[in-house]
């Protein structure tokens, strides 16, 4: 049973690792400062980071010890969750470029104009402590 947990676990964060690096592609593309780094090729780790402007920025961690969600503004964390809730903020975040993407795509083009209105969506995300 537990091998098998064990199993599900590791290609999990496989899985997490390739939807960050896929995201942080599609970051770089619309104009959004973003990387995401692993440790060799077997995608067991990754650092992924992105910065929204404004000196905003959010910070992922995932490995096989936890998964870390970090949001910090002017070198001030904001907000820090772990497990379940740091993924759950990254989906929203996720949400949220879509809906930005969409949205730029309508008016043609991805316009700084479009990035502040990511900030100011990111920016209004509850903020826990």
């Amino acid at each position: 049973m537990f091998l098998r947990l064990a199993s599900k676990h590791r290609d999990f964060v496989k899985d997490l690792v390739m939807n960050l690096q896929a995201l942080a592609v599609v970051l770089e593309q619309h104009g959004y400062p973003a990387s995401c780094y692993t440790c060799g090729d077997q995608l067991n780790s990754a650092s992924f980071m992105v910065s929204l402007g404004d000196n905003h920025l959010i910070r992922f961690l995932v490995s096989d010890y936890g998964i870390t969600w970090t949001e910090m503004r002017d070198d001030r964390e904001l907000m820090k969750l772990e497990g379940a809730e740091a993924i759950s903020q990254l989906e929203e975040l996720a949400g949220l470029i879509k809906k930005a993407i969409q949205t730029s795509e309508d008016s043609e083009y991805l316009s700084p104009k479009g990035k502040r209105s990511l900030q100011g969506t990111v920016s209004s995300v509850k903020t826990r402590r």
